[in-house]
């Protein structure tokens, strides 16, 4: 009797030569737990400040809706910080592309975006290790179809070789899941795992996220972070960072739309607060809150078709970002007890005075992987 054939290779031939736009996804949570998870943070404390009701990093990406809003965003030409980050990303990478090229790196992609840096990673890469295998990772199955779709078109990376991964990686118990799966499928080979887009800046708890990373990461393995910078922390700076995403409607469109697919509430885009501040003495905080600004409570139906008041001047806190300083990234590399190996930053271009933002592309390795990381890692904080 034959060896049975294994599903996947029999799924390969089956879509190999078929132009419907097939997509392959692994899917690692209960989406009715993360239903649940929305739902709990929509009933949070009153808060004036952004503090109580929330709608935590993913589910600002989570469905088809917000999708859909992310993607007309992104194609904005007002949305200048997206903008900035797609024209300055080839010129950063040109340079860190030397320590992972020649080294026979699978990818890892932790949010997957619109997809055009992986597109550009991809297509270095596979130059010189054709085998490699391309892992999306993002908590909506959305996202990742419509993400993937560039660089497997626009790289012509092998479809057999893709492996999309739901997961909600801020998860500690999920991304130690991961790194066991990737750890059968490529064996001792490293991996580049990539947070591009300042997706850090999105989280509560940045240095939480980053351990949690860090902590999968074996000394093969490198972590390829971008993040928005700044050369200025006081209030004049925060409320400057606070305007930059004020400027698009599109933006506007895009943090208001989980609400908008989760709830009943009536969006007025003019009770979208956008707050600047100063955390910690080395970041610029942006929260991005809808605020009841009426003159009386209002009534808000969640998933669940239960109700939540939220009284006069409640607010619900719809997305946070930050730009960091120097200063504050390296605390939170040596805190998630990762080295440099490569960082570049540019100043943003597209004003005509001095402009104190700017993006940093960091090729960061984990402490394990040697003292000579450790010693360039000197000179790089050091610039």
């Amino acid at each position: 009797m034959a060896e049975p054939v294994p599903v996947i290779r029999k799924l390969e031939h089956a879509l190999a030569d078929d132009d419907f736009a097939w997509s392959l996804l692994l899917v690692g949570e209960d989406q009715t737990d993360k239903l649940a998870t929305l739902t709990g943070d929509l009933r949070g404390p009153v808060s004036t400040t952004g503090d109580g009701k929330q709608i935590t990093s993913g589910f600002s990406y989570w469905g088809i809706g917000p999708t859909i809003a992310w993607a007309n965003a992104t194609n904005d030409p007002f949305y200048l910080v997206m903008k900035a980050g797609a024209e300055s990303f080839l010129r950063h990478w040109r340079k860190v592309r030397p320590h992972v090229e020649d080294g026979g790196f699978h990818l890892v992609s932790l949010g997957v975006g619109t997809g055009v840096k992986d597109r550009t990673i991809l297509s270095d890469m596979r130059r010189n290790n054709p085998g490699m295998y391309y892992i999306p990772v993002d908590m909506s199955s959305e996202m990742l179809r419509m993400g993937t779709l560039e660089p497997v078109r626009g790289a012509r990376f092998p479809v057999s070789h893709v492996l999309p991964v739901q997961l909600d990686f801020s998860i500690a118990d999920n991304m130690d899941e991961l790194a066991q799966m990737l750890a059968r499928l490529v064996g001792n080979d490293p991996i580049l795992f990539t947070l591009t887009g300042n997706t850090l800046a999105n989280f509560e708890s940045d240095e939480e996220l980053l351990s949690t990373l860090t902590r999968v990461l074996r000394p093969q393995d490198r972590l390829l972070l971008e993040v928005a910078s700044t050369t200025r922390l006081d209030q004049e700076t925060a409320d400057a960072a606070a305007d930059e995403y004020h400027q698009t409607r599109a933006f506007a469109e895009f943090v208001t739309s989980a609400l908008r697919y989760n709830t009943d509430l009536k969006i007025n885009n003019d009770r979208v607060k956008f707050i600047g501040e100063v955390e910690d003495e080395d970041a610029l905080l942006v929260k991005i809150l809808w605020q009841n600004d009426t003159d009386s409570e209002i009534r808000m139906e969640l998933p669940d078709h239960t109700e939540v008041v939220l009284p006069i001047g409640d607010t619900i806190r719809l997305y946070t970002t930050r730009k960091y300083s120097t200063t504050r990234l390296k605390r939170l590399t040596e805190a998630c007890q990762l080295t440099p190996v490569e960082a570049i930053q540019s100043q943003f271009r597209y004003t005509r005075r001095p402009n104190p933002f700017g993006l940093e592309l960091l090729l960061l390795a984990p402490d394990a992987a040697g003292e000579a990381a450790h010693s360039l890692a000197d000179d790089i904080w050091a610039i």
